[in-house]
């Protein structure tokens, strides 16, 4: 028995050991600043959404009238939502045909209805701020976290242009080699501010991005916030009234006996 648990202890790590090896080769990832009880940071991260990634990709697990869960009215959606469909029970389609799609940017671009659970939040949040100027890149744009993405960087007039910093180093054979140190503003966007030593500022924009992607997290399971209340009224149930009831009846059982 002992010798067939170590076989599984032994199998289970050589399991495990690729994908900790994984995680510290890959980028550093930022945390996002989650909240998906802030009705205001959802209701702005969904305008973002609609905005900016709608007109590339679809989100077909979501439909427009979900989006009263987070506190918009059907009036509101319609005014300010919908660009590609006239009803509000309808699903979250992509304006642009997907044809077009793969003729412009080489690959069909993903649907979104899931990608913060595929994703996750941080990678997410890292990836939408850490964009730059590449014109070695079909469309003119890189990014630090995904390395030589097809993706042009479409909230460029938010945050300003970046350019990538540089760091030259010779490998085992003795030839130079440039490795990707960090990511310099160049050019201020329209959420950029200066802060009082001179510097660019970008925290209105990493705000942004942070709504973004919360509305995204409600995206792939929009009755999440739902589901954890019910799971609290469950507890707060078994644990003011059940147990005082098992312990009433625990009692009123053994009396006769003791």
């Amino acid at each position: 028995m002992i010798k067939h648990f170590r076989r599984f202890l032994l199998a289970a790590a050589l399991i495990a050991a690729p994908a900790a090896f994984a995680n510290e080769g890959g980028p550093h990832l930022d945390k996002a600043p989650l909240n998906l009880r802030d009705a205001e940071s959802l209701q702005a991260g969904a305008t973002v959404f609609a905005n900016y990634c709608l007109s590339c990709h679809g989100a077909l697990n979501m439909r427009y009238n979900r989006l009263q869960d987070i506190g918009l009215t059907e009036a509101q959606i319609k005014a300010n939502l919908m660009f590609a469909s006239d009803k509000v029970g309808d699903q979250m389609k992509v304006a642009m045909q997907a044809a077009d799609a793969k003729s412009w940017f080489g690959a069909t671009p993903p649907d979104l209805s899931v990608i913060a659970r595929s994703r996750g939040a941080d990678w997410l949040y890292t990836y939408l701020r850490t964009f730059y100027r590449d014109e070695s890149r079909p469309t003119g744009w890189n990014n630090s976290t995904f390395d030589k993405v097809g993706m042009p960087h479409v909230l460029w007039e938010l945050q300003g242009v970046q350019e990538a910093e540089y760091k030259v180093e010779k490998n085992a054979e003795g030839k130079e080699e440039k490795h990707l140190e960090g990511l310099k503003l160049v050019k201020p966007g329209l959420m950029t501010r200066i802060s009082e030593d001179g510097k660019y500022d970008q925290s209105e924009f990493d705000k942004r991005v942070g709504d973004l992607v919360n509305y995204l997290v409600f995206m792939s399971e929009p009755a999440q916030t739902k589901r954890e209340q019910i799971g609290y009224t469950v507890l707060l149930f078994l644990l003011f009234v059940l147990v005082p009831l098992t312990y009433v009846l625990k009692k009123e059982y053994w009396r006769d006996v003791h």
